[in-house]
């Protein structure tokens, strides 16, 4: 099945429409509130119940091919609690360094990675051979007195004996924790046969490798050594796009302290008798509690936090969190608490990025096409977002006929049986995506197939579907991932309404001007995606030699494609389409002259 007529359907769209409206609903609440077990709280004996209740659906979804997002938190969490970070000298023999950490006990795996020196994250078969080789660690030398004892996994491996330089790291393998530039995946991209190859292969460049992954809960387990100081039982679980299938390499490690798991939320009181309490402190409301949390934890990660830099406590954001650097990992680090919201996004996502393949590889190539071209942005400010990205391709593949991915209504039906842990929340594990991938709407490969829409310009303002109702934003319909348009509920250029939360609109801070330059980039875009002359692998220079010319995927990633769309009025004076066709002539020149 191809993947670009699809890519090029939705550029050809604008994504369907800019101004979206999901509605959030509580019955789908409730179905994400049992997608993953790593939300539920069990107490007291029914602990061991609901983890074998878990293991049973989980070990189910494993035999049908699928992971759920619990068993991926479990399984790497655990890892996590086997690992330690290890900054070495460039000149460490490798062959000693593993017969060194092996007199503890098995390693599992080990690899490295550079960053403001270079790391090894070496996984043991069993927490007791990392208890036998912290036993050995020592505190930095010197004075005593300047060194905060504060002892983490997070270790330095120092030569005392003479160098070997017969087997030096120097010829190791670093895994990447970055992207590779633009310019680099152009050339790449450009040497592809087809543009679903193209798209692949971008997929494969950006997305997190299984390293990164492991890396990024050794972080969270890292950070969790601190937190369990004053919170014993508590958890550090990333979210958003370190764990939701849609992230990066170098994307932002967005964590969150878990404190739901806590026993004795939910125990028994008998009706008559003696019983005991927790005597603890009381404020105003749960946010006050949020921010009390993180201002200590915050304080601790910088005072004693080995490789934590930057350390900034935001805590009257609308949600409070506390940001840093981690510099033996090189991730940004955003610490949040009690944000369930995020985490059931981050489930919807996981889900629907699971239900089939192809849907990951489309939104990391849009993801791709709107940074190249400064849609999208790592500092905050008027740009539309990832997130809101993501919700414009999950509706378009909702629209297809037959649809690739279900609504949300629908989603919440495939959820099958209702299984019911003892102290709450419901889960469903991976069925959904079991019962949709066996769906003959799933099989359909029209969808994916079909010719591209036609393109007029005199059609497209903001949006194909809405042009008609453009200059009227506060009654131009939105659309939510039920696949159906509504009305927005207020005057903003672009509505996204969060699922879980019916007040936030999450694309609140998208100006008009940005969203006049998304649905213009949208329109060439598509125009160049069905020029033959973009299109088709052209070749590479003279005689077949030298760089490839960018073709397909490629061409939209080039800079020049966004010339003289900065501003409203130059977009009114010149029609996208009569740029893209002066484009289109100069590289038929080069290619005549090159020919001669």
């Amino acid at each position: 099945m191809r993947i670009y007529a699809s890519f090029r359907k939705a550029m050809a769209s604008s994504f369907a429409v800019c101004r979206l409206h999901m509605r959030g609903r509580a019955s789908l609440a409730k179905c994400l509130q049992k997608t993953d077990a790593f939300l539920h709280r069990s107490i007291g004996t029914d602990v061991v119940i609901a983890r074998a209740e878990a293991t049973r659906s989980d070990e189910s979804d494993e035999k049908n091919g699928r992971k759920s997002l619990h068993t991926l938190h479990m399984e790497r969490q655990e890892q996590a609690e086997r690992s330690v970070l290890i900054s070495c000298q460039s000149s460490t023999n490798e062959k000693k360094f593993l017969k060194y950490l092996s007199k503890h006990g098995e390693i599992n795996k080990y690899f490295f990675y550079e960053s403001y020196g270079v790391y090894a994250v070496v996984e043991f078969a069993n927490q007791e051979s990392v208890t036998s080789l912290l036993e050995g660690v020592a505190i930095p030398g010197g004075s005593h007195e300047s060194a905060v004892p504060f002892k983490s996994r997070l270790l330095s491996l120092r030569n005392l004996g003479s160098v070997d330089s017969s087997n030096q790291l120097s010829g190791r393998q670093c895994q990447p924790q970055t992207t590779i530039p633009i310019n680099e995946l152009i050339k790449r991209l450009s040497r592809e046969e087809s543009i679903d190859k193209q798209i692949s292969s971008l997929t494969e460049a950006y997305q997190l490798t299984e390293e990164n992954s492991r890396l990024r809960f050794l972080v969270c387990s890292l950070l969790k050594d601190i937190a369990t100081a004053y919170f014993p039982e508590c958890t550090i679980k990333p979210f958003g796009s370190s764990v939701n299938g849609f992230g990066k390499l170098g994307c932002d490690l967005d964590m969150l302290l878990d404190l739901d798991s806590i026993t004795g939320r939910n125990v028994k009181l008998p009706k008559s008798g003696l019983s005991l309490e927790y005597q603890m402190k009381r404020a105003n409301s749960e946010r006050a509690v949020t921010q009390s949390i993180l201002s200590v934890i915050g304080e601790c990660v910088d005072q004693f936090g080995p490789g934590c830099v930057g350390v900034q406590k935001i805590l009257n954001a609308r949600c409070p969190l506390v940001r840093f650097a981690h510099q033996p990992s090189g991730f940004q680090c955003d610490l949040t608490a009690n944000n369930r919201v995020a985490m059931k996004s981050t489930e919807l996502l996981y889900l629907y990025g699971e239900l089939d393949p192809r849907v990951r590889s489309l939104v990391f190539t849009v993801r791709c096409w709107a940074r190249a071209h400064g849609v999208t942005s790592s500092i905050p400010g008027a740009w539309i977002t990832n997130f809101s990205l993501t919700v414009m391709v999950l509706f378009f593949l909702q629209k297809r006929t037959p649809p690739i991915i279900p609504t949300l209504d629908h989603l919440r039906d495939l959820a099958g049986t209702i299984q019911h842990s003892h102290s709450g929340p419901l889960r469903i594990s991976c069925r959904p995506i079991a019962f949709w991938a066996s769906s003959p709407m799933a099989e359909a490969p029209s969808a994916w197939q079909g010719p591209a829409a036609a393109f007029d310009t005199k059609v497209y303002t903001y949006s194909c579907c809405c042009s008609r109702m453009c200059f009227q934003p506060a009654l131009s319909p939105s659309l939510s991932l039920q696949g159906k348009e509504q009305n927005k509920p207020e005057v903003a250029p672009l509505h996204i309404q969060n699922p879980f939360e019916a007040s936030l609109n999450v694309s609140k801070n998208v100006n008009a001007s940005q969203l006049d330059r998304f649905v213009a980039l949208c329109q060439e875009s598509a125009w160049l995606l069905q020029q033959s002359e973009t299109s088709t692998p052209r070749g590479g220079g003279a005689g077949g030699k030298g760089a490839p010319t960018p073709w397909g995927l490629a061409t939209l990633l080039l800079p020049s494609q966004v010339a003289g769309i900065k501003s409203r009025k130059k977009r009114r004076r010149e029609p996208a389409s009569e740029r893209i066709k002066g484009l289109l002539e100069s590289l038929k020149n080069k290619n005549q002259l090159k020919k001669s």
